[in-house]
């Protein structure tokens, strides 16, 4: 098994609000330090970007753009996306192949539209998948709290057997990423 970091829809448009998101701070850090651990194993960091036309979140707009106290780097990859399925219309499967990944630690917003629907595509198309439990987010909704709509989906989505791979959620501090050790044959 091989892993990579996803990362949904951190942008300034819906992380730079007022209201913020759910415990925004712990989440970015979350995040970030998620990322660092990611790129010293040389597991892949994917970042996937929501676009609309005409919107505040138009490609290229400032809405549209990270939000500013994530860490990016050079050699990280994005992804565009216009619907919540971040493999619809998207490139985001061939790279996953091309890296021969097989584990996906997913975090990021909303964690009940981008986030849950990514989980269960992703879960279809085979991946075994890391929810960190910490480090998604969403706002407030009439019908649930922020809060009570994370642990939800931490509870529902680690429940789902029926794809036959595993959707585990798990915090942060405790998140494994699989990578393929090389070794050399002994004559």
């Amino acid at each position: 098994m091989k892993s990579a970091l996803l990362v949904i829809d951190v942008q300034r448009v819906l992380f730079e609000s007022n209201p913020p998101p759910f415990a925004v701070d712990s989440v970015i850090s979350n995040i970030n330090l998620l990322a660092e651990q990611a790129r010293s194993l040389g597991v892949p960091v994917i970042f996937i970007q929501h676009e609309q036309e005409d919107s505040i979140i138009t490609y290229g707009s400032e809405g549209w753009q990270l939000q500013s106290d994530l860490v990016v780097h050079d050699t990280d990859v994005l992804v565009r996306k216009t619907t919540p399925d971040s493999f619809l219309r998207t490139e985001l499967d061939s790279i996953l192949k091309s890296y021969s990944i097989t584990d996906l630690v997913i975090c990021g917003y909303a964690t009940e539209f981008c986030v849950d629907t990514t989980v269960r595509r992703a879960a279809a198309l085979g991946y075994s998948i890391q929810l960190v439990a910490d480090a998604h987010t969403t706002h407030d909704k009439e019908h649930a709290t922020a809060e009570k709509i994370r642990l939800h989906h931490n509870k529902t989505l680690s429940n789902i057997k029926s794809f036959g791979v595993s959707i585990a959620s798990i915090k942060t501090d405790n998140i494994k990423y699989n990578i393929i050790k090389c070794c050399t044959l002994k004559s």
